[in-house]
């Protein structure tokens, strides 16, 4: 059974995280999720719903799959998320990512990719790869900052504090947010309105703001490879991945450590 699917319901597509509870992105994602997004672009939908199984949006990377990895290994694996992430993006239709329980890392970075973020008032977003000695390699950091502005992206970036939907609302990285018993209510009167909608003035709006986004969000997309890749091999990412690792097989959260700067 694929990890991810793409079902159509009318004039409305659904991209489906399926792999519960957790939903992370493991070496197959990518291309579930292209594929996925192909199915949506030849689909006669006029718009996107991004949502997940379970519990979870998605806890964001298989850390375990990458201790021992060749940094090139790495480096094509994260190239190919953000090419599924952008290709997201690039639909000419309205997206929106319906998010309960906890969005981290790669997840978090998905559901950023999509026009509107609904979201569970007790959902939590949040930027886990510094505990890692990394930092958000598949547009996090770049979309926060267009969101919420250059200090909160630093904040939530660097000291990864969790952001419960209810102040993802309050500060606009959330478009929509509601109780936990209402969601998909929420989430289907807006889906509704947006399939119901003048589909290309949607398009002709997402074409202009990414006109408008792109001087600073597509310069941060042209070097993010370049200038994150060489913490892969870092003494501090080695320690953080395997430590990391260590605790999903365990099935815990991963503990906080204490990193040497190497």
């Amino acid at each position: 059974m694929k990890s991810i699917r793409f079902e159509r319901n009318g004039n409305v597509g659904n991209i489906i995280l399926a792999n519960p509870p957790y939903n992370r992105l493991d070496t197959r994602f990518a291309q579930c999720l292209e594929e996925a997004v192909r199915e949506a672009s030849e689909a006669d939908i006029r718009v996107l719903v991004v949502r997940a199984e379970g519990p979870n949006f998605s806890l964001g990377g298989e850390v375990r799959e990458w201790p021992g990895k060749d940094v090139n290994w790495f480096r094509t694996f994260v190239a190919h998320v953000n090419s599924s992430y952008r290709a997201i993006e690039a639909l000419r239709v309205p997206t929106v990512a319906v998010v309960q329980g906890a969005a981290f890392g790669g997840g978090f970075e998905l559901a950023l990719g999509c026009d509107f973020i609904v979201a569970a008032s007790d959902a939590l977003f949040q930027c886990v790869e510094v505990t890692t000695a990394m930092l958000p390699i598949a547009g996090a950091l770049q979309r926060l900052a267009e969101r919420v502005g250059r200090s909160r992206a630093s904040r939530f970036a660097m000291l990864g504090e969790p952001i419960p939907g209810s102040l993802a609302g309050e500060l606009g990285i959330a478009t929509h947010v509601a109780e936990p018993d209402s969601l998909e209510r929420v989430a289907t009167d807006l889906i509704s309105r947006l399939a119901d909608g003048p589909t290309l003035s949607y398009a002709a709006t997402r074409t202009l703001l990414k006109a408008w986004s792109s001087g600073g969000v597509a310069g941060a997309d042209t070097v993010m490879l370049d200038v994150t890749m060489g913490l892969y091999n870092t003494e501090d990412a080695i320690r953080g991945f395997a430590s990391t690792a260590k605790a999903f097989d365990a099935d815990q959260v991963p503990p906080d450590l204490v990193f040497q700067g190497k």
